[in-house]
């Protein structure tokens, strides 16, 4: 269902980037892509797309929500995927110009993001709250993969 998405680690890894994610363009609706770069460096990267109505998003979510929190139309709800800088350009606020840029125009009622819930995760926790996100519960989006915290917002304004 979803998969760890590749990490820059230097300009090398550009060219193995841009065509996954065409890939991915074609397949998922409302399908928008961030890159952030100074000079000839890319130093972060955020992409994400609308939940479709038949979307797993929501079951591995603990506590369970309420059915209508769940109720997905292609176009209710804008999930940011990954938001990434790399460690020079950390605390610049490029993730903040890069996560308004991804929902600038995006007519979203709500968007939802995931972080880790280690102590390495934790600078992004109160970035995400400052932008409006909430926590909601935890969740294991699929069989495997490590656990997150799902955090929501309200609108992509």
């Amino acid at each position: 269902m979803y998969a760890e998405p590749p990490y820059l680690e230097g300009p090398d890894d550009v060219a193995d980037f841009v065509p996954g994610y065409r890939r991915q363009a074609a397949a998922r609706p409302g399908f928008r892509v961030v890159v952030a770069g100074h000079g000839q460096d890319v130093v972060g990267f955020s992409f994400g797309f609308f939940l479709p109505s038949d979307t797993g998003w929501w079951s591995n979510l603990t506590p369970a929500p309420a059915p209508e929190e769940t109720l997905e139309i292609g176009s209710r709800t804008f999930a940011v995927i990954e938001l990434a800088v790399r460690e020079p350009w950390r605390r610049k606020g490029v993730a903040r110009r890069m996560h308004a840029s991804l929902l600038e125009g995006l007519g979203a009622e709500r968007v939802t993001l995931t972080v880790r819930p280690e102590p390495e995760a934790a600078p992004a926790r109160p970035a995400y709250e400052s932008w409006g996100y909430r926590v909601m519960g935890r969740t294991r989006p699929w069989e495997g993969a490590p656990v997150y915290d799902l955090m929501l917002r309200d609108g992509s304004g």
